[in-house]
């Protein structure tokens, strides 16, 4: 596996190629904004490639742009970004920086064993308006003080674009206990899978690997080469025993108000 290969790849079609559901896409030349289309959604900048001499403006650029809009908007920054002080030059500005994330892949031409059986939990993907519900009620006890919004804008995008994303819960005696979801975007070779909450009394009974493997499964059936993860510090050495390697860390760096 060539780190940094597949490090260059990420950038181009995760990063500065990268399209969402309901997000315009602005290219400056410079870096690449993600404007969201819903009143109430998360505006971001995805990608950038800032020489020394220019990143101080460029910052400024961006939150006169976003001020002009009325908008609070995250710039997402990877440990290989340029110039390599980019993070103390946002906080200068104001940003306030987030907790480190660990990007990590997994290559799925030969996955783990572990990832390739067949699990006992009792693990379903969201095919109807109950999935749903199950869905929203773990993220809702796993995350109680954070927004409803982001789980409603990922709710809309099952509906609207099912093809983009799968959802998955796990089931302990027919109560859902674990949910997390997979992204497909079109012409990338990576999928991506983000959440894979499991409510605090069921942790430790391999119902996250469970939930992993339902994902690998249906990321390798669909033909994509590589699994990525923004890995939290509970979750970053389970995928790391299954096989997944760190491309970088990020860290969400949020405007000032």
């Amino acid at each position: 596996m060539n780190i940094d290969a597949i490090r260059e790849l990420y950038d181009r079609h995760e990063r500065f190629e990268a399209v969402y559901p309901r997000y315009r896409r602005e290219e400056t030349g410079k870096l690449v904004r993600m404007l969201s289309l819903d009143p109430d959604g998360h505006n971001c900048v995805i990608h950038s490639r800032l020489a020394e001499t220019e990143a101080d403006a460029a910052i400024e650029g961006e939150l006169g742009y976003f001020r002009a809009l009325g908008k609070g908007f995250e710039w997402k920054l990877y440990s290989h970004d340029r110039p390599a002080d980019l993070k103390a030059r946002l906080a200068a500005h104001g940003f306030k920086i987030g907790e480190d994330e660990a990007v990590m892949a997994l290559e799925l031409a030969d996955p783990p064993a572990e990832l390739a059986k067949e699990h006992a939990h009792d693990v379903r993907k969201v095919i109807d308006e109950a999935g749903i519900r199950a869905y929203s009620k773990v993220n809702a006890l796993a995350w109680p003080e954070d927004s409803d919004t982001w789980v409603k804008s990922i709710v809309k995008t099952l509906r609207e674009e099912p093809e983009r994303m799968s959802v998955w819960v796990a089931y302990v005696e027919g109560e859902p206990v674990c949910a997390a979801r997979v992204d497909f975007p079109e012409r990338s070779p990576f999928a991506s899978i983000w959440g894979g909450a499991t409510l605090a009394p069921f942790r430790k009974r391999g119902i996250y690997t469970a939930i992993l493997a339902a994902r690998v499964k249906e990321a390798i059936s669909r033909g994509y080469r590589f699994l990525t993860i923004d890995a939290s510090p509970m979750s970053r050495p389970i995928v790391e025993r299954q096989g997944f390697r760190l491309l970088a860390v990020s860290n969400p760096c949020d405007s000032p108000e």
